[in-house]
């Protein structure tokens, strides 16, 4: 079972998404929380797989809230949920440490896909709305790519070839097949990348890779 836990500081969005994870097999909801604050005391408390958590939340945000849900001993994977106007916020949450985001919008369907997606350890981003907003962000951003390009020529050109199609959203399979690699060789090279790079997580790989140009 994931072990599932909604931080929102809508009643009725807890609500409507505790009954929709509720509703799949192999998840569970085991916590939820009003803010960061209560997130923090219930991931403590309850053993939490994923937790989907909201951008703005009255006492702590969710981006403060990520940071610190991090920092737990066993830490979940974090999915941000967000809105089209909150492009900076949701840079931000990603590059604290959550695994992905989604709007609020995303079809029911999607979100319970990107559950069992990030707790099997890869990246779930918007497919639209990902690329407009690092894209959108990063053009204001250009220094960072100096920085970026130089921790990416710490890659071998294999590396870099998975580092790409990861940051397009790729999964582990959708590269080896492109690559014509086996699955298991590229979980490795993405680990090795991780590694390399001194990032946590996929998602801030990819936003590197970004900055990088490695994306399109």
């Amino acid at each position: 079972m994931i072990r599932t836990m909604i931080v929102d500081d809508d009643a009725l969005v807890r609500l409507g998404l505790a009954d929709l994870l509720s509703s799949s097999e192999g998840i569970e909801v085991v916590a939820q929380a009003a803010d960061g604050l209560q997130a923090i005391e219930q991931a403590t408390a309850h053993r939490v797989d994923v937790a989907l958590v909201d951008v703005r939340m009255p006492r702590m945000d969710g981006i403060t809230a990520t940071k610190r849900l991090r920092q737990l001993p066993f830490p979940p994977k974090i999915i941000t949920l967000t809105t089209f106007d909150l492009d900076e916020y949701v840079y931000n949450a990603l590059a604290a440490g959550a695994d992905g985001f989604l709007l609020k919008d995303t079809d029911p369907a999607e979100i319970l896909r990107a559950v069992h997606v990030v707790a099997a350890g890869s990246a779930m981003l918007h497919p639209t709305a990902a690329r407009h907003l690092l894209d959108r962000y990063h053009a204001t951003n250009r220094p960072q790519a100096v920085a970026a390009r130089g921790r990416v020529e710490a890659l071998t050109p294999r590396e870099r070839d998975v580092l790409g199609l990861l940051a397009q959203g790729d999964t582990n399979a959708d590269i080896a097949n492109q690559l014509n690699m086996r699955e298991s060789t590229v979980k490795t090279h993405v680990s090795r990348i991780l590694a390399a790079l001194d990032v946590t997580n996929r998602v801030q790989a990819a936003l590197l890779a970004r900055d990088a140009g490695l994306a399109r």
